[in-house]
């Protein structure tokens, strides 16, 4: 074959002489380019044979301008498709804008590179341009542009394009035709898919893969079954990609024994050694739960790739073997093998699924010496491991740093905030995500109603329930829940009512949470009612539902019925008492002052007593006064953990209560010495959408000298009104003025007046205390009602207080 007529001096020194033997014209005879003059076949072969070099094709560029060869269609292709292949578009679409009136083999190799360089808007609008300008397009301009399309999500323009091909009946190419059939089951339309399907006069493997394919993702199991049953009657040998996509649909439908015929079937069509399929096979046999049996296949793969060990290793976290997850880890790189951000975002998950703080950190080191792209994926697991295990420092650490944040991260951030008692924190980053434009999803906004549930803030909670609405969220169990506990704890148990009766789905824990709402607002009576309700629709309590009513039958001091709950738990329903069971119920006995009982019971116990259960008995001592049974139950809780500062105050104060001053100062004394503190009372109260924290004492509020006056106002008309201090509450050696103007400077009094100060006459008043509320406070507060004639509700840390006209909802019993 004749050279090209070239000036080959100058050219032959930047062209590595490989380029230039006859060797390099052997290609041609398969390129078909025989129809071309000699010089365009070989500057064709140069391209061809050329290295992955910008230079080496800079430089046949040059020298195909130089000999006015630019001009050739064929050519301006081959040098569209060089530059595409290198990145370099801005060349590319330079030469392709060189000529005037491009051929459609000019156009798709332009389209071709936008497409490879994932410039999909840019593939768009140059086949529109090819319509305006009447350049004239074939089935492989619309392959291409349909494929970005599918990128783009941009399934109108999608319809267009097959409308055009349809109309210059170029259609029926099977390439075209096997790309619209994944893009109509990409956008939905399985029926679309299947017309196009059907009409195709020649269907090869890869359009039947397409339609089985487009079936399993759109969770049509049945008909892809159906269709490979047809694909072999039709005679058609199904391929590998067939295989994993039945594999695929097995582990979808959870279908074990369907799982084991196909795999049956891979090994009798000789695949049972195609590394593409047996990895499949390892994913289906994970996600169902046979690890034992992955890890066979996985075993006897003759090669395994980095696919099948991140898929083994994802399948060990899946199924709780975060410690195998690690040998298989500790293998893959004794062996010398590879891994990548994908092998570590699955390891890290196990990490925090067990709460495996030091593993994560041997991990986060390994990512940076082994310089790993710190890509979103993985910045959001380490986010997530240490929210997770607590360590929110090195999560936000991460968190602030990322360049890119989605909503999975943003999530992954708040849960960890909310989870480790940052509620408030949580609200505030909430802020500042939708401040970045970041669209909240279910997860988030279910966190979201759990923070504000744990803060006690209703309107933040009831906007966070609007954008679910909003939004057309599934209100699935687990949402419905969180709204029934968010509503229940911000004090407003009608709305928790309206929240369960509108549920469409009801499990026992929606009833449970029912219960439990019920028994924080003193109501046990409705919690009693829904239970029997409960029976009736044919639902089986479990463990938590008789918790939950035993605390409910607690606040409201209804001790036999009570009684009878807890001995029907294992005669009537067959559930064995729990430790918790017992401290509830030892926690209805002491309230009631059945404390010699409560007692005998704690002694008669099948399990070696916890804290919980001492503690519930402890707090009934203090309520009732009982020196003798209190001082033994605060020993033997102080034996078992004597850094337990809570044990301390409820002793001190029994002997306060008794004005044994002595013991007081011995137990304060021992605190001091092992740097004990109390934990400090505070209350906290919501007024346009901001939550104001007070202190017990606290004079340092902006508002603190109106808040004082508002607080000398109310004690004069509560005293003209029959209130009398019950300085009993002071649990302090100190003269009886000191102990009125300590009882004044209560937080929740403060949190009141400044309620008083900043919200409509005549409005509600919510407040949330940490501390339970002592009996002068709980006093005063009723007076309170009465006098401004206002609804105040006060959560405190063992239930709900509703004060209306002089009166609380507890009936002076919390």
């Amino acid at each position: 074959m004749p050279s090209p007529n070239i000036r080959t001096h100058k050219f032959l020194h930047r062209i590595p002489f490989k380029f230039l033997s006859l060797h390099s014209f052997s290609s041609l005879k398969h390129a078909n380019f025989n129809h071309l003059p000699p010089d365009i076949q070989g500057f064709l072969s140069l391209l061809h044979e050329s290295p992955n070099d910008l230079l080496c094709i800079k430089s046949i560029h040059a020298q195909i301008i130089t000999n006015s060869a630019s001009k050739h269609h064929f050519l301006a292709s081959n040098l569209v498709k060089s530059y595409s292949q290198l990145g370099c578009l801005g060349i590319a679409r330079k030469v392709f804008d060189k000529i005037p009136q491009p051929k459609p083999i000019l156009c798709n190799s332009m389209l071709s590179g936008y497409l490879r360089n994932q410039c999909y808007k840019e593939a768009i609008e140059l086949f529109e341009l090819m319509g305006v300008s009447h350049w004239g397009f074939d089935s492989y301009s619309c392959n291409f542009v349909l494929k970005a399309c599918m990128e783009l999500e941009d399934y109108e323009r999608g319809r267009e394009v097959i409308k055009r091909a349809v109309d210059r009946s170029v259609d029926g190419d099977r390439f075209l035709g096997s790309t619209m059939i994944s893009f109509f089951m990409k956008s939905g339309d399985f029926n679309g898919a299947r017309r196009v399907f059907n009409r195709m006069a020649e269907r090869d493997v890869v359009c039947w893969n397409s339609m089985i394919g487009g079936y399993v993702k759109g969770c049509y199991y049945d008909l892809a079954f159906h269709l490979f049953r047809e694909m072999i009657f039709c005679g058609v040998r199904p391929s590998a990609i067939t295989m994993v996509s039945l594999v695929q649909a097995c582990g979808g439908m959870k279908n074990l024994e369907r799982g084991k015929c196909v795999h049956g079937l891979v090994l009798v069509s000789g695949m049972g050694t195609d590394v593409l399929v047996l990895t499949a096979l390892i994913d289906m046999y994970s996600k169902m739960g046979e690890h034992e049996r992955a890890r066979l296949v996985f075993d006897i793969m003759p090669a395994k790739n980095l696919v099948s060990w991140n898929v083994i290793i994802s399948g060990y976290v899946q199924n709780c073997l975060v410690h195998e997850s690690f040998n298989l880890f500790r293998e893959l790189v004794l062996t010398g093998g590879s891994f990548d951000s994908g092998t570590i975002i699955s390891l890290l998950q196990g990490c925090a699924q067990v709460a495996d703080l030091e593993s994560g950190k041997v991990l986060h080191g390994y990512i940076f010496r082994r310089g790993l792209d710190m890509n979103l994926i993985l910045c959001t697991a380490m986010v997530d491991l240490y929210a997770k295990c607590g360590a929110l420092k090195e999560a936000t650490f991460i968190f602030d740093r990322m360049k890119d944040r989605n909503v999975i991260t943003w999530t992954a951030m708040l849960v960890g905030l909310a989870q480790n008692g940052h509620a408030e924190d949580a609200i505030k980053l909430f802020s500042h995500m939708q401040e970045e434009g970041v669209a909240a999803n279910s997860t988030t906004l279910v966190s979201l109603v759990q923070c504000c549930a744990h803060l006690g803030s209703l309107k933040k909670g009831r906007s966070v329930h609007a954008q679910l609405l909003r939004h057309r969220y599934t209100f699935d169990v687990i949402n419905l829940t969180a709204l029934i506990d968010m509503y229940a704890k911000c004090g407003n148990i009608n709305y928790a009512e309206r929240v369960f009766k509108d549920g469409s789905f009801k499990d026992v824990i929606s009833w449970n949470s029912m219960i439990t709402g019920y028994g924080m607002h003193g109501q046990g009576h409705k919690a009693l009612d829904i239970y029997r309700r409960m029976l009736e629709e044919g639902l089986k309590p479990n463990q938590t539902t008789f918790i939950s009513l035993l605390s409910a039958c607690s606040h409201s001091g209804l001790v036999e019925q009570g009684r009878s709950l807890f001995l029907s738990m294992e005669k009537d329903h067959n559930i064995k008492p729990t430790e918790k069971h017992y401290a509830c119920y030892v926690d209805l006995l002491s309230r009631a002052g059945h404390l010699e009982e409560a007692e005998a019971l704690v002694k008669q116990m099948p399990y070696q007593s916890s804290h919980e259960v001492f503690e519930a008995l402890l707090s009934g001592c203090r309520m009732h006064k009982n020196i003798d049974i209190g001082s033994k139950t605060a020993n033997y809780l102080l034996s078992l953990d004597a850094t337990n500062p809570g044990i301390y105050i409820m002793l001190s104060n029994i002997y306060a209560e008794a004005r044994r001053w002595d013991a007081v100062d011995h137990i304060r004394g021992l605190m001091k010495r092992q740097g004990l503190k109390k934990t400090p009372g505070y209350s906290l109260i919501e007024v346009g959408n901001q939550l104001h924290a007070f202190f017990a004492g606290e004079d340092s509020h902006p508002n603190s000298e109106e808040i004082d006056q508002i607080l000398e106002n109310l004690k004069s008309e509560l005293e003209a009104s029959g209130y009398i201090p019950d300085t009993s509450c002071v649990l302090r050696d100190i003269d009886e003025a000191m102990k009125i103007k300590s009882l004044w400077r209560h937080s929740e009094r403060l949190a009141i007046a400044f309620g008083l100060l900043h919200t409509p006459e005549g409005s509600l008043i919510r407040i949330t205390k940490n501390l339970r509320v002592c009996s002068d406070c709980h006093t005063v507060t009723k007076y309170i009602s009465m006098v401004v004639k206002r609804e105040i509700i006060v959560r405190d840390a063992n239930r709900f207080h509703h004060f209306v006209d002089g009166k609380c909802s507890c009936n002076d019993y919390w």
